[in-house]
């Protein structure tokens, strides 16, 4: 079994071997999928560390790529799956809607045109060499704050103007020179606005490594190889794909998984799914999804997208190229105003965090049927999105911290599922409790892992977190979560994971029973409490 530097589960099968064509040499297609990559890397790490926010430099909620001159993503770090797989539709409608000349950034954030939901704001610059473009770059980083109603701009909305400020493609910078009045806009629509300058110039600036670069690779090896191996990326990975597909056995594999609610309808939401796998192609069909919901857990086309690109990916047994071969086998059907590919101006908030993982529950078991052998129980299903917000009294300043917490890995075929980890289409991590406390006025009470909330089994699933936050100033709390309801499911025998919860403990020592979804002003000294879900367990446990 593989994981991730996170230790995040990789679903591995066995594939054949390679004859690479004439036209490619094996070396050096690996020298160029290695360069791409470490570009990708490199942008990442140059963003984390000049960010502003804990939520980019401390967590990392941020992704980065490299595209070709046509848009076609081919190499990207080891950074969010649900930014990565919905990132090339940003880039394309960038492309297609903005003139992008040489020293060019264009911003975007509009979950209608690409993007996921409004606090990741996505960048895209392209590179040339004299007139000759080259490449594209692009990164997408989640702003701890883009305004709208509540702090942290992930709160309870009934529709996408109450969760903040939304972007078309425009021009952030145009020539090399910053266009001073859109980014003055910006800051004048969001909190923490500081700190929102600070993480939108890291992310110029990762562009910039980017740019230079792959102009370094150009120099060295000339843009006619470069350009060439870009395409053969393209290709080894849409083989790649196509024989792991070949693997599993032809058939019409469906399933449906549910999201608690919507958080204003207290009625579960139906997510449904049908694979059709034939020779060495698939057909994944989300018809039969529920009609999109008046609550922010709407997901977007580019968030659906991307779960199956996660999740496919997760099959090919090999270091892949993350590029975009990954999909060419694959067609995926997605109907119109539904929870899976939502119109405006339906909130999509949570699409992007608590949907996406449901989506990814619903493919792994569906899969499960075709390859039972190698497809894990549910993990935690949530994200447990967390934003607290306010005015700080002690500094002086406003403040917005969000975070997602941990939870149950759901055991694996062969092994038990990992504890207090991110899943599935969060690769971040958490907040450390020193870096949380210097930056916010919070106070972590209690941190540990929830024990025994994994599901038994052969393999047990994984077991959940406790976080216990006391606020030192008044604030405004929501909460986008899930699987408070409906519990992580187990695979071939496995029990269920425990449900998550939360509760808000007052000054007076009262507890409140909190809801999967809300927002709430609370006083300082107030204390929020959540347990996430567990994992699903695997098998049936021996006596």
């Amino acid at each position: 079994m593989m994981k991730d530097e996170s230790g995040n589960f990789l679903l591995i099968l066995p594939t054949s071997d390679f004859i690479v064509p004439e036209s490619m040499d094996a070396i050096t297609l690996e020298i160029f999928k290695s360069l791409y990559t470490s570009v990708a890397e490199e942008m990442g790490a140059s963003l984390r560390r000049t960010a502003f926010s804990p939520n980019i430099k401390e967590r990392r909620d941020y992704s980065c790529a490299v595209f070709d001159r046509r848009g076609q993503i081919i190499a990207q770090g080891d950074h969010m799956p649900v930014h990565l797989g919905s990132m090339p539709m940003s880039v394309r409608v960038a492309i297609e809607q903005c003139e992008l000349n040489p020293g060019d950034v264009i911003m975007l954030n509009d979950p209608y045109a690409g993007g996921t939901h409004l606090p990741d704001v996505t960048l895209v610059a392209p590179v040339y060499e004299k007139s000759q473009l080259m490449f594209y770059v692009a990164n997408r980083a989640h702003h701890a704050d883009i305004g709208g109603s509540t702090p942290g701009s992930m709160g309870k909305a009934t529709e996408i103007y109450q969760e903040g400020l939304r972007i078309p493609p425009l021009h952030l910078v145009n020539n090399g020179k910053l266009n001073q009045e859109i980014l003055n806009l910006f800051l004048a629509n969001v909190r923490v606005n500081e700190e929102r300058k600070g993480d939108l110039t890291a992310q110029l600036g990762a562009l910039k490594v980017g740019s230079d670069r792959l102009q370094e690779i150009v120099t060295r090896y000339g843009f006619k190889e470069c350009d060439q191996y870009a395409q053969h990326l393209i290709t080894y990975t849409a083989r790649l794909m196509r024989a792991t597909i070949a693997q599993l056995p032809d058939g019409i594999y469906r399933a449906e998984d549910f999201l608690d609610d919507d958080g204003e309808v207290d009625k579960p939401v139906r997510i449904a799914v049908t694979i059709k796998i034939k020779g060495e192609q698939a057909e994944v069909d989300f018809t039969g999804s529920d009609p999109q919901v008046r609550g922010p857990v709407n997901a977007v086309e580019a968030i659906t997208v991307s779960g199956v690109y996660y999740v496919f990916r997760c099959l090919i047994t090999s270091d892949v190229p993350a590029s975009a071969g990954v999909l060419e086998p694959i067609k995926i059907i997605v109907p119109k105003g539904t929870i899976v590919n939502a119109v405006a101006p339906a909130p999509v908030a949570g699409g992007n965090v608590e949907t996406s993982q449901r989506i990814v529950d619903v493919l792994l078991k569906a899969l499960a049927q075709a390859a039972p052998k190698i497809i894990p129980a549910a993990s935690q299903g949530t994200m447990n999105n967390l934003t607290i917000g306010g005015w700080d009294e002690k500094r002086n300043r406003e403040f917005a911290y969000y975070e997602t917490v941990a939870g149950g890995m759901g055991a694996r075929p062969n092994a038990d599922g990992l504890s207090a980890v991110h899943t599935h289409m969060t690769n971040s991590l958490n907040t450390p409790v020193e870096a949380l406390e210097y930056a916010y006025p919070l106070r972590i009470r209690q941190y540990s892992i929830r024990r025994n909330s994994g599901g038994d089994g052969l393999f047990r699933g994984g077991d959940g977190v406790i976080r216990e936050i006391e606020l030192l100033s008044d604030a405004q709390v929501s909460m986008l979560s899930d699987r408070r309801k409906i519990a992580p499911y187990g695979l071939n025998g496995g029990a269920e994971g425990k449900k998550g919860s939360a509760e808000l403990r007052e000054k007076n020592g009262k507890r409140k029973k909190l809801p999967a979804k809300f927002t709430l002003a609370a006083e300082q000294g107030v204390k929020i409490k959540i347990e996430t879900p567990g994992g699903g367990g695997f098998g049936k446990k021996l006596n």
